[in-house]
């Protein structure tokens, strides 16, 4: 079927830029080879609400990223608000008018941060002062009917209410633009209805806002006044929502979308399922009973009880988050139950029993197969772990790849695959073995209407024809009604299970949507009920309570809606300066530290764990070093050597060796690092004059040490022979004496070096590290989108992103010098303050060289052991504590220069060992101070304001 394309025709405005909120003109773009967009067009008047619609993987998200400017524009133009979204003054003046909410639930939070906190962030990143910053937060806190309970971590919080935060977030600088991606995604079917009631107030409100939001949910997208289709990164239509319902011929718009798709080659009646017969005589394929998951003190899964017969398509329903998943993982024996029991054909589940296992497929949510294997490589590998047999694995595979339409791909890589394609790949490795049961996880989500579709005819097929159990999960309505019985799932707990029609009759709703929250309004009613009865305080007020969904109600009536004198009035609006972006950084993930045990523990006591344990263990000292005696003389003279180093503090007598194979079997243990060996007639030879030979064996695997102890060998057997001379009446005395005299150190101690050689690399390598990996936390979990979408520059993100971490350095600097000077007993005879100052100067070069290292890490892993290599290798290497930096020659010695850790040793060496002050500091200071700005520098470069 073609489709005519639509544009948005104007009746009361002229056609120029400043009548339009968005133009997009011949917008295409790539990600590699994939064509994401492809020559888009669109007008969007000022003051509508338009709706974006199209599964995932369409490209939805890349155009509202482009729209927003948080994304490098490829190709074409973009007008929003009348400014050029390619121009970066023109973007950098929209980011006061536009407000981006990224996809994913509450991808713009801080999790440890309040409800109230993280609203207080996104306010001062625009620059609102303290009065219209209270102002706005009560205000929109009252719309969203989250003011009960303003001190709750976000991370506390539903779905549902996190995307009502998220919301506010966005809302606090009164955007004339907002748009939305995706926001009720994975949201129950109440909070989505509260959502959109919430945001047609708000934008009944802020009079003039234009609003954008894209959905997965289809169906949910009729309320918007405009529509855009998309499908393979191209428009489908764009026209008002009731012109293309009427132009389609459709009575819904799910339906409307699947005709303005190209022609299909076969199309799914589900209107006529045959109905489902269980045998009374089969025991169940799947019995749950009591069946509960903790994690800690949060409950996932709270005594699920539910059997399902043989050949049954059993839908489990529910929000992200409510357990569903947790469920599917105990019911194969992925996951092990808290309480309660579960069966599996007849067998308890085991994790252990592969026997019953072989007769599962499971289909997780996320992709779980080998993204380095083909998709025939995959499938292969699949009928090889189920043991399908080296004759039936080729055609079991030929088969999969032609029945779910995959043979086309079969030699590419899944991450080459769109998000429909791998989930087919997914469905046929599960189905690849003939399973009894199938449980998938979610096995639609994302996925085009037509391989939804397929998916479920070949389902239905099994379950009608081969008898297969398929227990699945879904947020999706239609796909509900396609089952035989169904449970509504929320907060861990069934609310109800029957068959579709007979829950919806059970609450006189219309359908399987209004009956679903015709039951969440009971649960949440119960719930607040029983908070009120178990509680004087409300539980909203906990900030670490684990009640994760007193789920709200838009309790705005018509009398508590702002009148015009209360509404914000048109006014010029607030800019913020650099030093409120620092400081709004800065206070942030100060408090995201404080509220991380773990990472605050390894920031402040990491260096101390690190310094303490290696001043003690690494030491170059001769003290009591074990040495065997071998002795196959026994002479009196023979004794007297032995005596000299027995008598001497710097070595222990351990063994006394009898023969060769004594010696060899010594020698390889490690136990002994010196063997003294006294040929016979060692002490005939000597009075004799004949100069006899003494062999000491030196274990060399630690060269320094080894050194050191051959020096003291010398000295022992000098003395010795120059008593032994003069015991003859000879003259002993050398020509000239030379007497060693140090300087700094005069007990030649190692620790007194090696504990501020360490203290060194603690200071440069625990800032960088948990410099980077803060940076590159941000990227992964998406509040990176924060400083794209703010007025703040990178190098404001930058310096408020180090500040915690600097102070935290000297903080742990402050207690390792303690340690150093009240335990370790290394004193600091130089200033203290010139020493601090100098531990301030390294702090900030580590924390700007793990900034530079983030701008190139691609996941947290990778920042840590990049910041730790940078960090560590050239820090102990090439600083001076292990080798003379004097020493070094060529390219190490390059290194030695182009590192902060060797200046800021000499300072720390300087003020430990060598009483020095400010004064013999201040070039140091001036080089570590150059290293610092240098990395920031190039991290501003390399950190980009924009996705590419």
């Amino acid at each position: 079927m073609t489709q005519q394309k639509h544009t948005m025709s104007t009746q009361n405005h002229s056609s120029t830029a400043k009548d339009f909120a968005v133009k997009v003109e011949g917008v295409s773009h790539r990600y590699g080879k994939t064509l994401a967009l492809n020559n888009v067009n669109l007008a969007i008047e000022r003051g509508m609400t338009v709706g974006l619609i199209g599964p995932d993987g369409v490209g939805k998200s890349t155009l509202l990223s482009l729209i927003a400017g948080v994304k490098v524009l490829q190709s074409g133009e973009i007008n929003v608000l009348g400014n050029d979204v390619a121009k970066r003054r023109e973007r950098e003046d929209n980011a006061y008018r536009v407000a981006f909410m990224p996809q994913g639930l509450g991808k713009n939070l801080y999790p440890t941060l309040s409800i109230k906190e993280n609203i207080e962030f996104h306010a001062n990143l625009y620059g609102l002062g303290r009065r219209e910053r209270e102002e706005k937060i009560a205000r929109l806190l009252k719309a969203t009917a989250l003011d009960p309970f303003p001190n709750r971590a976000a991370g506390k919080l539903s779905g549902g209410m996190k995307q009502k935060l998220s919301l506010c977030c966005a809302l606090i600088h009164d955007p004339e633009l907002l748009i939305l991606d995706e926001p009720t995604t994975g949201v129950d079917p109440l909070s989505r209805r509260q959502f959109w009631d919430l945001v047609a107030e708000l934008q009944e409100e802020f009079q003039g806002m234009t609003v954008i939001v894209s959905t997965a949910y289809i169906e949910e997208a009729e309320q918007f006044d405009y529509l855009l289709a998309m499908n393979a990164g191209e428009l489908l239509a764009t026209d008002f929502t009731h012109n293309i319902l009427k132009n389609t011929q459709s009575k819904t718009l799910e339906e409307a979308y699947v005709k303005l798709l190209p022609e299909r080659d076969h199309y799914f009646d589900f209107d006529n399922i045959p109905p489902f017969k269980a045998d009374p005589n089969e025991p169940p394929a799947i019995k749950a009973v009591n069946l509960s998951k903790k994690f800690g003190d949060f409950t996932a899964v709270d005594n699920v009880s539910f059997e399902i017969p043989r050949g049954e398509i059993f839908g489990f329903l529910g929000s992200n988050g409510c357990g569903k998943s947790t469920t599917m993982k105990m019911l194969t024996g992925l996951l092990e139950a808290t309480s309660g029991s579960a069966e599996l054909l007849g067998q308890p589940t085991d994790a252990g029993d592969i026997k019953t296992r072989m007769r599962v497929g499971y289909m997780s949510q996320s992709f779980s197969l080998y993204e380095e294997l083909t998709v025939r490589a995959n499938l292969e590998l699949h009928a090889k772990l189920y043991q399908i047999g080296a004759n039936a694995e080729a055609a079991a595979v030929e088969e999969a790849l032609n029945k779910f339409k995959i043979k086309e791909y079969e030699d590419e890589l899944p991450s080459a695959l769109s998000l429909g394609l791998r989930q087919r790949l997914q469905l046929a490795a599960a189905c690849l073995h003939k399973p009894e049961v199938l449980i998938l996880d979610e096995p639609t989500s994302g996925v085009d209407p037509e391989a939804r579709d397929m998916f479920w005819d070949y389902l239905i097929n099994l379950s009608r024809n081969e008898k297969i159990t398929i227990f699945v999960s879904t947020h999706f309505m239609n796909e509900a009604g396609w089952c035989d019985r169904i449970s509504f799932m929320h907060q861990g707990k069934v609310l109800a299970q029957d068959k579709p029609q007979a829950l919806v009759k059970a609450q006189n709703s219309a359908n399987l949507e209004e009956a679903f929250i015709a039951y969440l309004e009971e649960a949440e009613a119960e719930n607040e009920a029983a908070l009120v009865k178990t509680s004087t305080k409300p539980a909203a007020y906990e900030h670490n309570s684990n009640v994760d969904t007193i789920d709200t109600k838009l309790t705005s009536s018509v009398s508590d809606k702002p009148t015009s004198s209360q509404r914000p009035q048109a006014k010029t609006k607030a800019k913020s300066n650099a030093l409120n972006n620092i400081f709004a950084f800065a206070a942030r993930e100060y408090k995201e530290l404080l509220r991380d045990p773990v990472r605050l523990l390894f920031v402040l006591f990491g260096p101390v764990i690190l310094v303490f344990f290696s001043s003690l263990g690494i030491t170059f000292d001769v003290r009591n070093i074990g040495f065997a005696i071998y002795d196959q003389d026994q002479s009196q003279i023979s004794q007297e050597v032995v005596q000299q180093f027995s008598s001497s503090p710097y070595f222990k007598q351990r063994a006394v060796l009898h023969d060769d194979q004594e010696f060899e079997h010594i020698i390889r243990t490690g136990n002994i690092r010196l063997v003294v060996e006294i040929p016979p007639d060692f002490g005939r030879d000597l009075l004799q004059r004949r100069q006899p030979e003494l062999a000491f064996y030196i274990d060399g695997s630690m060269p320094f040490t080894g050194e050191n102890i051959k020096g003291y060998i010398l000295g022992i057997m000098t003395e010795y022979s120059q008593s032994l001379a003069k015991s003859k009446g000879l003259n002993a005395e050398p020509p000239s004496q030379l007497q060693t005299r140090f300087v700094y150190n005069q007990d030649f101690n190692s620790i007194a070096s090696i504990t501020p050689g360490m203290m060194m690399i603690a200071m440069m390598l625990i800032p960088a590290m948990m410099t980077a990996l803060g940076v590159v936390r941000e990227r992964e979990i998406g509040s990176i989108m924060n400083l794209y979408g703010s007025p703040a520059t990178v190098m404001q993100f930058l310096i408020g992103k180090q500040i915690p971490y600097i102070m935290m350095a000297l903080l742990s600097f402050y207690i390792l010098a303690l340690i150093a000077v009240l335990i370790l007993h290394v004193p600091i005879t130089g200033s203290f303050g010139a020493l601090f100052f100098g531990a301030m100067c390294i702090a900030w070069a580590a924390t700007s060289l793990g900034l530079l290292v983030s701008c190139f890490a691609t996941s947290q892993v990778a920042a840590i052991f990049g910041s730790a290599i940078l960090a560590m290798i050239p820090s102990l290497n090439f600083s001076g504590l292990l080798i003379p930096v004097s020493s070094l020659e060529g390219v190490n010695s390059v290194i030695s220069v182009l590192f902060p850790g060797a200046w800021f040793h000499k300072i720390i060496i300087g003020a430990f060992a060598k009483g020095l002050s400010w004064s013999d500091f201040i070039n140091y200071y001036l080089i570590l101070a150059g290293f610092a700005i240098s990395y920031l520098l190039l991290a501003n470069i390399f950190l980009k304001k924009q996705e590419v």
